[in-house]
């Protein structure tokens, strides 16, 4: 055998072992009767044995032609399954997504995104792997993920980012009086219990810098790295804070927010790994998700 076996010669043997006829086979084919002979003659050239015995006017595989006739299915089957994936993959509608994200992201916005980005693409499954923006860096370096969604990113040369500022607001308890504000300055905070981001986090080092030019002194009183777990402990009524919009909208039924001024926008950037080709499906995602934040935009 010369090894020059064709998958088209595999496809007619099973077609015509299927239907006992050249011609049926042919027209499951899509292609002359002439030419599924022609294929069965080379692929019996090919094997060294013959593959059809005509009985009652039905042709049927003979005995070695039925011993390899498995396999042959399963690797026309298999074939046709790598080329079913491959249209789904090029239309964007399957393929797997890993993707890296902040802690209060996974639980705050992000499932809806996936939910969206998923109902389009039935064939498409996505693991989510929420840790703090540290690990995130090392995985996307590591191209152990497809992208990831971190903040406080200052740039790295085996990552390629793009960055949304977010808008950031005031929260606090529905019966608290700045539910009388349009809006929420940093004089306003004189004075009031405050729940706020890690004290080493670029984003508390701004926030403290509006409370020194408006010579306001809040009294902190819980730290948090996330947003969310702030915006919990607001429901709970132990103070306010000062998060992304993006969380706030989150605890919109448990809690009441307003525009803080001046602004302190939360830095969100999307990364991924610069030295790995991304999918079609990755690019995709990353654009649904930068798309879906838009309207949050400082």
């Amino acid at each position: 055998m010369s090894g020059s076996l064709r998958l088209r010669q595999l496809e007619a043997l099973k077609a015509v072992a299927q239907h006992g006829s050249m011609t049926r086979a042919a027209g499951d084919l899509g292609v002359s009767q002439p030419a599924v002979s022609r294929l069965i003659a080379d692929l019996s050239t090919e094997l060294g044995f013959t593959l059809l015995d005509r009985r009652d006017g039905r042709l049927v595989p003979t005995q070695e032609a039925r011993y390899i006739l498995p396999d042959i299915r399963r690797v026309v089957d298999l074939m046709a399954h790598i080329s079913e994936t491959s249209r789904g993959l090029n239309e964007r509608k399957a393929g797997h997504l890993r993707v890296a994200c902040l802690p209060g992201f996974a639980t705050s916005h992000l499932p809806g995104v996936v939910s969206k980005f998923l109902h389009a693409r039935p064939d498409v499954t996505i693991t989510v792997e929420p840790d703090r923006p540290e690990r995130i860096l090392e995985w996307i370096i590591g191209e152990q993920y497809d992208c990831g969604i971190t903040d406080s990113f200052e740039g790295h040369p085996a990552i390629e980012s793009e960055t949304i500022a977010v808008r950031s607001v005031c929260v606090f308890p529905k019966d608290h009086r700045f539910a009388a504000l349009d809006r929420v300055t940093a004089q306003d905070l004189h004075g009031e219990r405050l729940i706020h981001a890690r004290r080493d986090s670029p984003f508390y080092r701004r926030l403290l810098e509006t409370f020194t030019q408006a010579a306001a002194v809040p009294r902190p009183v819980i730290e948090v790295r996330q947003f969310t777990a702030a915006c919990e402990f607001v429901a709970l009524g132990e103070g306010i804070s000062v998060v992304s919009e993006l969380d706030a909208l989150t605890y919109a039924g448990r809690v009441a927010y307003r525009p803080y001024e001046p602004a302190v926008p939360h830095r969100l950037s999307l990364v991924r790994p610069i030295h790995k080709t991304p999918s079609l499906i990755t690019l995709e995602f990353m654009e649904s998700l930068f798309d879906s934040l838009r309207p949050l935009a400082a």
